[in-house]
């Protein structure tokens, strides 16, 4: 279970650093495990889905999926 919970917290950092470089303190990341379930590794704009592992998307893996999920921080940044 270590290991999982490793990758995650990988991920997660990984993505979070990502964004901060783009947004700086105009986006606040947050996370949590779900130790007894594998597979998650979801993120939510505003409260909508944009990007889920767990339906297909994988991890953050790749230029086009960073890109998809700045996008739709950058639209809902720029809608307030």
């Amino acid at each position: 279970m270590t290991n999982i919970v490793n990758i995650f917290l990988f991920q997660y950092d990984r993505l979070a650093a990502d964004l901060v470089d783009e947004f700086g303190s105009d986006v606040e990341c947050s996370g949590e495990g779900t130790p007894t379930i594998t597979g998650w590794f979801e993120v939510n704009v505003d409260g909508k889905l944009v990007h889920s592992k767990k339906n297909g998307d994988g991890y953050v893996d790749s230029e086009a999926k960073l890109k998809k999920i700045i996008d739709s921080i950058a639209a809902a940044l720029g809608s307030k």
